[in-house]
């Protein structure tokens, strides 16, 4: 008997869980995609979708999809997603030879016009970490300080950083981190980075196992990313700083200071964990927009093609 889309749909999730070790969030965001395009399926289509309907689905009927998904309001970024869902979904299935069906592959994704990184300045960066001290919860002003500093002077990811454990303390001065697709690489720490890690550990009030997550919320549970979010909307109130100030700007910011004092390309490559080294080139394109704006309003030819226009 064949098995439902909604059973292989499920062994999927299972398997990114399990043997990808894809994230919450991905899991839940390439889920909803994949449901949404089996529900199409069953008007399209017509009936219980299962392996011997996946098997005939063409280029065509998911081009389908994609338009009614357009016409629901889904922008490019979105549609490359579910795009990518789906081709997992059926990668997955090859995988296990259930359904080989190269449908997926024909279909071309839109291309997305690539937005460069928003970086804080050296002084905006210093305002923030030391406004985060300032709580009349001394062991939360301490976790935040901890936290801005592991993203901004290590470039960590938020999810990096708060994957770490109570076991991880005191820390070195290097750690292994296993950012997206489990890539490893090793981040050196600079000692403010683990004075500051080490000050929040001691004033922790929860008991707590050395497997649990370093970073507590108030109520002693698991931070989230979430609450990282909402602690940079705060300072960027207080601070009055661009919305753009997130804690993922902190980790622009590693790489562009990096880059600006004279750290080379290939290094900060290393040390930010991207595959491609195009990835870590748009930090040097910042660079270069911010001297062209410098040569145009100091220069004097600069000058005069600006009051000319």
């Amino acid at each position: 008997m064949a098995r439902s889309a909604e059973t292989l749909k499920s062994e999927w999730l299972a398997s990114l869980a399990h043997e990808r070790r894809a994230s919450p969030h991905t899991l839940r965001a390439y889920g909803d995609d994949v449901t949404h395009f089996l529900e199409f399926l069953v008007i399209h289509v017509g009936g219980t979708i299962d392996e011997r309907k996946l098997e005939k689905i063409a280029p065509a009927d998911i081009r389908a999809f994609i338009t009614d998904r357009r016409n629901e309001g889904l922008g490019n970024r979105s549609v490359r997603r579910t795009l990518a869902s789906i081709r997992s979904f059926f990668r997955h299935l090859a995988r296990e030879d259930v359904v080989d069906n190269p449908a997926a592959k024909s279909v071309r994704s839109p291309r997305i016009a690539r937005s460069l990184p928003r970086p804080l300045s050296e002084t905006d960066a210093a305002r923030t970490l030391a406004a985060a001290s300032q709580n009349d919860i001394e062991w939360i002003g301490a976790r935040d300080v901890a936290l801005l500093t592991l993203l901004y002077g290590a470039g960590l990811r938020i999810s990096e950083a708060l994957s770490l454990r109570i076991g991880d303390v005191p820390l070195g001065e290097a750690m292994v981190i296993f950012g997206k697709g489990r890539k490893e690489r090793v981040v050196p720490l600079l000692p403010v980075i683990r004075q500051a890690i080490a000050a929040y550990a001691a004033l922790l009030p929860f008991k707590l196992s050395p497997k649990d997550a370093l970073f507590r919320s108030r109520r002693g549970k698991d931070m989230s990313a979430r609450e990282a979010q909402a602690l940079m909307q705060n300072l960027r109130g207080r601070l009055g700083l661009s919305e753009r100030a997130t804690p993922h700007a902190l980790r622009h910011s590693f790489a562009t200071h990096l880059l600006q004092n004279g750290g080379d390309l290939r290094t900060v490559q290393e040390l930010l964990g991207h595959a491609s080294l195009s990835t870590t080139q748009a930090y040097t394109e910042i660079d270069a927009r911010k001297l062209m704006d410098v040569y145009e309003k100091a220069h004097p030819k600069g000058k005069a093609h600006k009051d000319a226009a």
